[in-house]
C-alpha cells in the first residue's frame, strides 16, 4: 500500500514540475507590442532583419523546437501548403530555431519549404520574444507571433502537441 503512495505522490509532483515548466515564460513580446529588432541568418546564409518588413508586409513568426522533427516538420509542410493563402495576404513567414544554417538548409530543401527559417543558434530572439521551454527548460517552445503590416503584434499562440494548429490561428488573425 505505502509503496502505491508513494507513486502516486511521485507522479503528482512530476506532473506538477512538468506544468511550471511549462508555464514558465520570461517577460517579452505581448499582443500590441512592436516588433523587436533582431537580425539572424537564414538558410542560404543571407541576412535577415525584421525592421526591413515592417510598413511593407505583415509577418508570422513561428519558433519551433527542432528541425526535422515529427512536429516541426507537420508544422513547416503545413506553412508550405498554405503559403499561397498567407502570400494571397502579403504576408512574410518566417520560422525560428536553434538550429545552425546548414540544418535549416537540409530541412528547407528536404520538404521544399518556400519560406525564410533562421538560425537562432544563441537563443538570443528566442529570449527577446519571451518565448518559454518546456520540461525544465530542456525543450525549446513552439510560439507563434502574427504581426501586422505596422510591425505590431496583433496575436501569438502557444501550443506545443498542437503545431498544425499554428497555421490555422495565424491564417484566421490576419484575415480578421
Amino acid at each position: 500500500m505505502n509503496r502505491y503512495k508513494y507513486l502516486i505522490i511521485g507522479i503528482l509532483l512530476l506532473g506538477s514540475f512538468l506544468l511550471i515548466g511549462n508555464m514558465k515564460k520570461e517577460k517579452g513580446v505581448e499582443i500590441g507590442d512592436k516588433l523587436p529588432t533582431f537580425s539572424l541568418q537564414d538558410q542560404d546564409g543571407r541576412t535577415f532583419t525584421s525592421t526591413d518588413y515592417i510598413g511593407k508586409k505583415a509577418m508570422v513568426i513561428y519558433f519551433y523546437p527542432k528541425d526535422d522533427t515529427s512536429g516541426c516538420t507537420k508544422e513547416a509542410c503545413k506553412f508550405r501548403d498554405n503559403y499561397e493563402n498567407f502570400t494571397n495576404l502579403e504576408v512574410e513567414i518566417v520560422g525560428i530555431s536553434g538550429d545552425n544554417v546548414a540544418s535549416h538548409k537540409n530541412f528547407a530543401d528536404k520538404y521544399n519549404l518556400p519560406f525564410t527559417l533562421l538560425a537562432d543558434t544563441n537563443n538570443e530572439v528566442r529570449k527577446l520574444f519571451g518565448v518559454p521551454s518546456n520540461l525544465f527548460g530542456a525543450i525549446p517552445g513552439r510560439v507563434t507571433y502574427v504581426v501586422n503590416k505596422e510591425g505590431f503584434v496583433i496575436q501569438i499562440y502557444n501550443s506545443m502537441i498542437k503545431a498544425e494548429n499554428h497555421i490555422d490561428v495565424a491564417l484566421k488573425a490576419l484575415k480578421n
